[in-house]
């Protein structure tokens, strides 16, 4: 609780305080694939879903936007950069400004703010908000309902990948009744900000177990099997045939 408490309380005094943003920088090169994609972008629009890359764009008449992200504590502002443009009379135009995200391993949801000349703000380019009671603020989402399925699950014969998603920065360990619960044996890893994964063989049966931060013990909020053991523990429950 007073680790949560702390990182709340340091989003608000982030959020609320606002922030100096470096005025945007014209883009004058970009890999092929990014490139091809931010110029088949012609207006401002909702953010642009690729597998490899989401793209946030901003009105042109915006001096400066920055964009930052939950998995961030909204610590760091990435600013727009310019996309700039020839009009009839072949002077340079500014079409609109961008942010290019390059997605992260199996990320299927962001929520972030941006900040439009100073101020604080949900992106008024993208509908989709979420409102935090905690914070008393509302947030912009971005989720693919096309990415990948991201839950602790059996990957092929007797291989288990175990999931774990919070908040980013954690040591985090893996116990169960095949490990006679002992919560040293097995450590995630962090495969992209909050995501945590570890991949164990494990036969045909019926197992019980749970996530440890510490000593700790955290249920496996993508397996929606729970139940009670014998010796009185909460556990997840995952059966493999």
């Amino acid at each position: 609780m007073k680790s949560t408490r702390l990182r709340l309380i340091s989003i608000i005094s982030v959020l609320l305080c606002g922030a100096e943003i470096h005025a945007a920088e014209t883009v004058e090169f970009q890999p092929y694939e990014k490139d091809s994609l931010i110029h088949e972008i012609s207006a401002p629009s909702a953010p642009v879903i690729t597998d490899d890359y989401i793209i946030f764009t901003a009105s042109p008449e915006y001096r400066s936007v920055g964009i930052a992200f939950d998995f961030e504590d909204y610590r760091i502002i990435h600013p727009y950069s310019v996309l700039t443009g020839t009009d009839d009379s072949g002077n340079s135009t500014r079409k609109h400004l961008f942010y290019c995200y390059e997605r992260q391993h199996r990320t299927t949801k962001l929520r972030y703010r941006i900040v439009v000349d100073g101020l604080w703000t949900t992106d008024p380019m993208n509908p989709q908000t979420e409102y935090d009671e905690s914070t008393n603020l509302y947030f912009s989402v971005v989720e693919d309902p096309q990415s990948i399925r991201i839950a602790t699950e059996e990957t092929e014969s007797n291989r288990v990948r175990f999931i774990y998603k919070g908040e980013p920065g954690l040591t985090l360990h893996l116990a169960g009744n095949f490990t006679n619960w002992d919560p040293w044996i097995y450590e995630l890893t962090e495969t992209s900000p909050g995501l945590y994964e570890l991949e164990l063989p494990l036969p045909a049966g019926k197992y019980y177990y749970n996530y440890y931060i510490g000593f700790t013990p955290v249920l496996d909020s993508t397996n929606p099997e729970k139940a009670w053991t014998a010796d009185g523990r909460s556990a997840s429950v995952l059966v493999i045939n």
